[in-house]
């Protein structure tokens, strides 16, 4: 037994990489083949050294040339190989070749798998660390459909051989966990760092699927990837599954913006629509190779103390009705999202906000824990191609609308702020709808917890009835006051 330490997780005893594989080979029902690209053959290796391998591994191959790649798997139309839909293939592939070549009557109580992965590790110039997939199809009836784990790391260790060793210990997790933790998929989500640290490599996306998973959110298993530091940001998409962000982010123009969404209101959706009709009217923004993002930091999830997990799918129900590409993410920062960001893009982006989040972005004490201060902030923030697009907020009690003309910004910061506004970085909404400037969603979902009539016509369309009919947010027909 080892004595690991994972993010938050407590201390705790588990298997050794040794003894996972052993215990799989010693299971005389589990049986399939290992398919790697990339990086060895270091998952397949730990079964052979661990012994009695004989009666787990039906085959064990490594198709490296790209053209007898292509010839077993079939060629991509991206001409690319690291990439979800050849693991889709290999996997597919290497459990028909078991299906056809051994009979059930003669195997009936064996629980076939295919476990494979294509990688790309650091590369010579150590200018890019690499990144692979990596799944398992498998069976726990042998009368039953097959389940498949898939998921997406990236490489943070310098070292090629490293990292062919720390792809190996995930591999065995991986497979120990599908047979032996799959009625727990938020530990087995853990376990993937069993014998392993976050700083050996990042696990940004995996996707559960298949009859054991058929109640598995993929959302939530996406969150349990935050929550447990393996990642530093999530996206899912409006069907509830899990896309991986450099995919989608890819070359592409992005808008993003930040809210608790809780729920989303008639505000959200003005802001996103005029920031958008902005964003879009830039001489370097591709309307075709705009990506749109709602965030949500974790630590706007985290507000009350701890994650609920029901708040968190009832916002992620009602974002992706309406068609949006959900990103949770663990930067607190604006200028960390962006840095987030420009891993993955070179194009111009864009952040819609309201005004009083742009007034916290120029307090100095936003910054203390950082070397560099505000300056280092900003530099990050507005080095880049950089659109910030402010929405207005309503004070009520002098009946003013408060813009990026006429806020408050404290003295020390005031040079800093007039710069970048008046250097066009900071932009006002001003085709904004006043009818709706008062709707805060706290008051929403007071009014729905407690009852209360009215908050339905604060919500775009479609929302209150999605909220009626799943009982989002705590709504209940029986609370509601006459």
């Amino acid at each position: 037994m080892a004595i690991t330490l994972k993010g938050d997780r407590e201390i705790s005893s588990v298997p050794t990489t040794k003894s996972k594989a052993l215990k799989i080979n010693l299971n005389k029902d589990i049986y399939g083949s290992f398919a790697e690209i990339g990086a060895g053959q270091e998952t397949a290796r730990n079964f052979f050294r661990s012994g009695a391998a004989s009666g787990t591994i039906a085959k064990a191959m490594s198709a490296y040339d790209k053209d007898f790649s292509d010839a077993i798997y079939g060629e991509e139309e991206d001409k690319r190989y690291v990439t979800q839909s050849r693991l889709h293939k290999m996997l597919v592939h290497e459990i028909n070749l078991i299906e056809d070549r051994l009979s059930r009557e003669k195997h009936p109580d064996k629980l076939f798998f295919s476990y494979a992965n294509t990688v790309t590790t650091i590369d010579f110039a150590k200018k890019f660390k690499g990144h692979g997939w990596v799944g398992i199809r498998f069976q726990l009836d042998p009368l039953e459909g097959y389940n498949e784990i898939v998921l997406h790391l990236r490489f943070k260790e310098t070292n090629a051989r490293l990292q062919q060793e720390t792809l190996g210990v995930l591999g065995v997790n991986l497979l120990y966990g599908a047979y032996y933790l799959n009625d727990n998929p938020k530990e087995l989500v853990k376990s993937f760092y069993d014998n392993l640290n976050n700083y050996q490599l990042e696990i940004d996306m995996v996707n559960f699927s298949g009859p054991r998973f058929m109640y598995v959110d993929n959302r939530l298993m996406s969150l349990q990837l935050l929550k447990n530091g393996m990642t530093n940001a999530v996206m899912f998409g409006p069907d509830g599954n899990n896309l991986l962000p450099a995919q989608v982010l890819y070359k592409k123009n992005i808008l993003a913006l930040r809210g608790s969404f809780r729920p989303v209101t008639k505000v959200n959706m003005d802001m996103y629509e005029q920031s958008k009709k902005l964003f879009f009217k830039e001489n370097k923004v591709d309307e075709k190779k705009t990506q749109i993002i709602f965030e949500i930091t974790l630590s706007n999830l985290t507000s009350e103390g701890k994650i609920n997990e029901r708040d968190f799918l009832d916002r992620a129900e009602l974002l992706c009705s309406l068609g949006q590409n959900v990103m949770i993410t663990s930067f607190q920062h604006y200028f960390k999202l962006v840095e987030y960001f420009n891993e993955f893009t070179k194009e111009r982006m864009g952040l819609t906000m309201g005004v009083q989040n742009l007034i916290q972005i120029f307090d100095e004490k936003y910054y203390r824990n950082f070397s560099g201060g505000i300056l280092e902030a900003f530099g990050k923030l507005f080095y880049k191609d950089l659109k910030v697009y402010t929405y207005p907020y309503h004070d009520q009690k002098s009946d003013t609308y408060i813009n990026s003309e006429n806020l408050k910004v404290h003295p020390r910061t005031k040079e800093l702020y007039n710069f970048f506004k008046d250097n066009g970085k900071v932009i006002d909404i001003k085709d904004f709808d006043k009818r709706t400037l008062d709707i805060f969603s706290r008051t929403v979902l007071k009014m729905i917890i407690d009852g209360k009539k009215g908050w339905e016509e604060m919500l775009p369309e479609g929302i209150a009835d999605t909220i009626k009919q799943k009982n989002l947010f705590g709504y209940s027909r029986s609370r509601i006051r006459k």
